[in-house]
C-alpha cells in the first residue's frame, strides 16, 4: 500500500459519504491503482435499490476519476488543486458492483491537452471487469 485514506484525504478534498476510494496501491508518473472497499452500510444503497443493493454505475465511475485525482494532485505543481470531470467516453458497465465487492481502480493518463486530462479507466472485481472506458478532467482552484 502506498496511500492509506487519511493520507488519500490529504491530497483530494472529498469527504464522506462521497470519498470513494480507501486505498492507492501503485502509483507512478502516468497510472495509479486505487481500491474501494464496497460495503452495505453506505448512503447510496438506502435507495439504490434497497431490495437488491447495486452500486451506481456513476459512483463506480467517480470512484475511478478520484483514484486519477490523487495521483495528479500528489504533483508538486497541483497541490491544492481540485480535479473536475471534463468527460466521459466509451464507458461500459459489465457485472453489477454489490457490498462486499472490492473494487481494484486502475486509471492510466494517456494526453494532455490545452489543460485538459485523458485517461484509460477500468474498474474490475475478483479480476473481472466492472467498468471500462475514458474519463477527462481539468484541474482549478
Amino acid at each position: 500500500m502506498i496511500l492509506n485514506s487519511n493520507q488519500i484525504q490529504e491530497i483530494i478534498p472529498h469527504r464522506y459519504p462521497f470519498l470513494l476510494v480507501d486505498r492507492i496501491e501503485e502509483m507512478d508518473e502516468t497510472s495509479v491503482v486505487g481500491t474501494k472497499c464496497v460495503t452495505a452500510n453506505e448512503m447510496q444503497f438506502l435507495g439504490h435499490f434497497p431490495q437488491k443493493h447495486v452500486m451506481p454505475g456513476v459512483l463506480i465511475v467517480e470512484a475511478l476519476a478520484q483514484t486519477g485525482c490523487v495521483m495528479l494532485l500528489s504533483k508538486e505543481e497541483n497541490k491544492g488543486k481540485i480535479g473536475f470531470f471534463a468527460g466521459i467516453n466509451k464507458m461500459r458497465f459489465k457485472r453489477q458492483v454489490i457490498p462486499g465487492d472490492v473494487m481494484t481502480l486502475k486509471v492510466k493518463f494517456t494526453n494532455q491537452r490545452a489543460g485538459i486530462y485523458f485517461a484509460d479507466v477500468e474498474a474490475t472485481v475478483e479480476g473481472k471487469i466492472a467498468a471500462k472506458g475514458e474519463i477527462m478532467c481539468a484541474l482549478g482552484d
